[in-house]
């Protein structure tokens, strides 16, 4: 491998290559150092949703920092297929969180109130509507759907096809990419930083953390500080099926191959190689009450994965004061939050500082002694 790296990656899932990606589109020489397969990285588990609506409720900044990502990822969007010829079918005309009884209605109108009234919070428009109106957009509801929030801003991708575009995307800016190379030791000596893997040590002059939960271990090597909080999900895929969800949702959306995914669990077991079918039939439970036509498709897979979590469920972003080069990035949101992730704090690496006001909303100094508050970060 390598010594001479402008910035080394650790972590090669979706958070860890939109840095990487974007600091090569800077010229930057990179390395990312990457788990492999195996690992539990978070993107198994995720649904592919550029999602802004009801997040950033305790935590204003990461509303505002949301609506920044969610405007930014046309342009992802663009320069991934104008570099690879991959198109990520971005959809970005609106989502829905549909409810089912007047309770759950209620629940959700007060929500959007709460988020409403935030002083600082970003406007994007999030708007109660009644089955009437969601029926407009969303002609095959079932009659149970109460209404439900939506978002003009809201949007779906296919993940898995932004991933290899970032990838694909290495190769043409120069990136090294080492799989199978966990990071099990970072020192700084003679200002750079050493990382050691069972194939070697790497040496760069900065360092980005971006290992999702893993993290956690990381960063106090390096004088950084991240708790995070882990959570399982399961999703069910069906079989293809006609064009009927013209808009993702919350919980439900259909891909731009045809099948549909549902997902719509949190759990606090960390084993992901286990289900619960009593979880997935009230997961699938719901999704037909909502549209009925689901009733009559077949579930082709479901499986567990493991979520990046920090504790409150807000992003981290910061900087080592006792290592300087050193970062550390967490966040659930790695879908929504990749166009910041390539253009914004790929920038600010590269300058080598975060800007202030991002470390004053981010950093892990908000938990004080290690302690969490309760948030919204989905």
């Amino acid at each position: 491998m390598r010594t001479d790296y402008d910035v080394a990656v650790v972590g090669g899932g979706l958070l860890g290559s939109a840095i990487a990606w974007g600091l090569g589109r800077l010229g930057k020489k990179v390395a990312v150092l990457d788990e492999g397969d195996i690992t539990k990285r978070a993107s198994r588990a995720n649904f592919a949703l550029v999602w802004v609506q009801s997040k950033g409720l305790g935590m204003p900044a990461y509303t505002v920092w949301t609506v920044q990502a969610s405007q930014a990822w046309g342009r992802l969007a663009s320069e991934l297929k104008q570099q690879t010829g991959l198109d990520v079918a971005l959809q970005q005309n609106g989502g829905f969180h549909l409810t089912l009884g007047e309770d759950e209605f209620g629940q959700r109108a007060e929500l959007v109130k709460r988020m409403h009234n935030q002083v600082g919070a970003a406007d994007y428009k999030m708007e109660m509507l009644r089955p009437s109106e969601v029926k407009k957009a969303l002609p095959l509801i079932g009659p149970e759907v109460s209404g439900g929030s939506y978002c003009p801003l809201d949007g779906h991708v296919n993940s898995l096809r932004t991933f290899r575009a970032f990838h694909t995307g290495f190769i043409a800016f120069g990136i090294d990419y080492f799989p199978e190379r966990p990071v099990s030791a970072i020192s700084k000596s003679g200002g750079e930083f050493r990382l050691t893997t069972p194939q070697g040590e790497l040496r760069a002059a900065k360092i980005v953390l971006a290992a999702g939960n893993a993290n956690q271990t990381l960063a106090p090597m390096v004088g950084l500080f991240a708790p995070m909080g882990p959570t399982r999900g399961q999703v069910v895929v069906t079989e293809r099926t006609m064009p009927f969800l013209p808009h993702p949702l919350t919980t439900i959306r259909q891909t731009d191959e045809g099948t549909v995914m549902i997902g719509d669990s949190k759990e606090d077991e960390l084993d992901d190689r286990t289900l619960k079918p009593s979880i997935s039939g009230v997961m699938a439970d719901r999704a037909q009450r909502m549209f009925p036509h689901l009733s009559r498709l077949n579930v082709v897979r479901s499986w567990s994965g493991i979520r990046v979590m920090p504790q409150d469920g807000f992003p981290i972003y910061d900087q080592s004061e006792t290592h300087p080069g050193a970062f550390v990035a967490c966040c659930h949101s790695g879908v929504t939050l990749a166009s910041n992730h390539a253009f914004e704090i790929a920038r600010m690496v590269a300058q080598g500082a975060l800007e202030p006001e991002l470390v004053g909303a981010f950093s892990a100094s908000r938990f004080g002694g290690g302690g969490a508050a309760n948030g919204s970060g989905y």
